[in-house]
């Protein structure tokens, strides 16, 4: 059994369109309709009119007062009312005397006749007009007196036929009704013309559906965790959810304002104001590594952008901490093969009868690799940054770069506080040594120092490299994302020194970069750390101010242009 279909209710468009046709109807409608009885009243004010000026006419004219004293004025009088009847266009001009006996009548039989109507304010000498069903039919006429020597002698009528009237109307009204016609039918054509276009941009829904999708809009707005913005064709804020407004650190205020005015970081707001599509370029704000999207709205005009965002911060930390201990096993696996090739030169030595040598090769790779260990720990036995220098010491060693940490180097365990995670400490000192083994790379003597050390409640983290150095004209470029002076590769470069960027100034230190003393560049990190009350948990404990820029630097080291944390 097949349920009759139920017909989907009209569009908005559909419905409006009824609606404003219906209106335009009426009021044409009405217009006419007040337009006839208006035109009506006014034809039989102007037939009361002409034929009380053709009645007075009459009453002057001497022809009529001759007649009027003969024995027999219907001879005078009634070639002379016929003519001006057809001279004036009235229906009947009828000349009487004071007891209303008709002296003459377009029908010639009813003279001597009386006369049908009223005379007698005529005959108290008011001229008036009156509207009276007579033996023409219905008619407006006027009736005035006849005056001779200041004595009524006689009363002349005039009159216009009712239909006559009518028929002057109808013919005002037909061509009303045409306009009115015209004027409903442009209506229309307009009225459908603009619902068209509301048609297309309501894509045919109807205010139901519309209403329905207004709220499954606002609740997957507000739904979503990633941050979602709208602009419109200005690069105005139109629209952003909670999620946006928290990843971009602004407030409901944002809304109506050009994105260039949000404060964002200058690539994230070149990104959104781009006409090109964004798809997954990573950003950084203040305090969060961001995944970018944007996509134009466009039909048939750019109309605006939608950007979608996604905070990867947690991620690209995770990626961080994965890519150490990726580095540490391959250190180890490489570490393995070497091992197993010397055990193979141990075997070897010991079958050819050389037990000295192999006992000699034996203990110098060992107080070697025993060496390396015991200058690390030695030196930093903080454990996350002596587990990430071995490691990092073992990667650049399979790429040819000699890892040294500087006898100025000294951290002890448990003197860093809980605030300074290992996770920010890995971000800190890993990328700026894989990009300190970069720089160094291939160059004759590779060599990447590090020194770590604490100085006046304040965590000092230095790599210096024998690369060729950052060029002052790049001193702020080096720490933007996606800046690098090598190619990229197939996961990108210029994303590590803006991560340290970040981090550092989440902890409110600062970084700078210089010319190393050896040639190459030397980047510098201060974090500072809690002072001895706050470390005790005494009250009223404060966390050092970052330490201020280092003065004017000695001769022996040529200044670089020194790059806050916060303002790189």
């Amino acid at each position: 059994m097949r349920f009759p279909r139920v017909p989907r209710p009209r569009s908005l468009a559909g419905q409006l369109f009824g609606m404003q046709a219906v209106l335009i109807a009426v009021l044409v409608a009405g217009y006419a309709l007040f337009t006839y009885v208006s035109d009506r009243s006014q034809a039989e004010e102007a037939a009361g009119r002409q034929a009380m000026a053709v009645a007075r006419s009459v009453a002057d004219a001497p022809s009529v007062h001759q007649a009027i004293r003969t024995s027999n004025p219907t001879k005078d009088l009634q070639p002379y009312a016929l003519q001006v009847q057809r001279d004036t266009g009235v229906d009947f001009v009828t000349i009487m005397n004071p007891r209303g006996i008709r002296w003459t009548h377009p029908d010639e039989k009813l003279i001597g006749k009386h006369f049908l109507g009223h005379i007698g304010p005529a005959l108290a000498g008011t001229s008036f007009t009156e509207t009276y069903t007579g033996s023409l039919g219905a008619s407006v006429r006027a009736v005035t007196p006849i005056y001779d020597n200041g004595h009524i002698v006689g009363l002349v009528s005039a009159g216009i036929k009712v239909e006559a009237i009518t028929k002057r109307v109808q013919d005002q009204v037909t061509a009303l009704v045409g306009v009115a016609g015209g004027a409903l039918i442009l209506g229309g054509i307009g009225t459908y013309v603009i619902n068209a276009r509301l048609r297309r941009s309501t894509h045919g829904l109807n205010a139901a559906e519309l209403s329905r999708m207004h709220d499954y809009h606002q609740a997957a707005l507000h739904a979503v965790r990633e941050g979602l913005l709208m602009l419109d064709g200005q690069f105005r804020v139109a629209l952003m959810n909670d999620g946006g407004r928290e990843l971009l650190g602004v407030t409901d205020e944002a809304v109506g304002r050009s994105v260039a005015e949000l404060g964002l970081p200058a690539p994230l707001t070149g990104a959104l104001l781009s006409a090109e599509p964004r798809v997954d370029e990573v950003h950084l704000t203040a305090s969060r590594v961001l995944v970018v999207n944007t996509s134009p709205v466009s039909g048939g005009e750019r109309r605006g952008t939608v950007v979608t965002l996604r905070d990867v911060t947690e991620l690209q930390s995770l990626m961080g901490e994965l890519d150490s201990e990726r580095g540490f096993s391959e250190a180890l696996r490489s570490q393995a093969h070497e091992a197993a090739n010397r055990l193979h030169t141990v075997v070897s030595l010991i079958e050819l009868g050389r037990a000295e040598e192999a006992v000699d090769f034996a203990t110098a790779e060992l107080e070697l690799a025993q060496a390396l260990t015991d200058q690390v720990v030695a030196a930093v036995s903080e454990p996350v940054l002596a587990a990430l220098l071995l490691g990092k010491a073992a990667q650049a060693n399979e790429r040819g770069v000699e890892l040294v940490v500087s006898d100025d180097s000294a951290i002890d365990d448990g003197l860093l506080p809980a605030s300074l995670s290992a996770r920010d400490l890995v971000t800190v000192l890993g990328n700026l040594i894989d990009n300190a083994v970069d720089a160094a790379q291939g160059t004759v003597g590779a060599r990447v120092t590090v020194t770590a050390f604490t100085d006046e409640s304040v965590l000092v983290l230095r790599v210096a490299d024998t690369g060729a150095g950052v060029d002052p004209a790049h001193a702020e470029q080096v720490f933007q994302r996606g800046w690098s002076t090598k190619p990229a590769g197939p996961g990108g470069r210029g994303l590590g020194l803006a991560l340290v960027r970040q981090a550092v100034s989440r902890h409110q230190g600062r970084l700078t970069v210089r010319e190393a003393a050896g040639g190459g560049a030397e980047f510098e990190v201060r974090l500072p750390l809690p002072t001895v009350s706050s470390a005790s948990g005494a009250p009223g404990a404060t966390v050092a101010e970052p330490e201020p820029t280092p003065s004017e630097p000695t001769p022996s080291e040529p200044a670089q242009p020194a790059l806050p944390g916060g303002d790189v």
